[in-house]
């Protein structure tokens, strides 16, 4: 931070100054971190401290102590990771890799009921041929081949495939 900077808030209060006029540069520090918006920080890292400072940073944290932007920090975080997560999808979708999921239903679903409208018809088709190679009655054999069907396909109905 500049001199200029540090004036201008030793005069609007935002840090505090001694009796003397002086300005506590521990006290200054704190009131400094305390007043900043973290957004509006530099990401530049700290100078260097001197010794008689040192001593002070060395001492262990307290067990609550999180620093206030931590919380802004994770938000911050996880931010930047659902807008990559977006942009991701965005791609994938450009790239014609993503499927609607609503026509993907809509696809399965008709395409499950042409499938059971083909079994369901099947046997008034076949009836006759399969009833004079077996030497048997037509309708014996088509009402034998309904119900057939129709239990496999009950069967299949049970069927519950997860779309996730």
């Amino acid at each position: 931070m500049s001199h200029v900077a540090v004036m201008k808030a030793a005069r609007s209060g935002r840090i505090p100054q001694e009796a003397d006029g002086t300005i506590d540069p521990i006290k200054a520090d704190a009131a400094w971190d305390a007043q900043t918006d973290p957004a509006k920080r530099p990401q530049a890292p700290r100078p260097p401290t001197s010794p008689a400072t040192k001593k002070l940073d060395t001492a262990p944290p307290k067990v609550n102590d999180t620093p206030p932007a931590a919380s802004f920090t994770q938000a911050r975080t996880m931010h930047e990771v659902a807008k990559a997560q977006r942009a991701r999808i965005q791609v994938a979708k450009l790239k014609d890799e993503v499927v609607d999921r609503s026509k993907a239903l809509a696809l399965v679903f008709k395409l499950a009921r042409q499938e059971r409208d083909s079994w369901v018809t099947w046997p008034a088709r076949v009836a006759a041929q399969m009833a004079v190679e077996a030497g048997i009655e037509p309708h014996t054999m088509q009402t034998l081949l309904e119900a057939h069907v129709r239990a496999h396909l009950a069967e299949l109905s049970d069927i519950r495939p997860e779309f996730r």
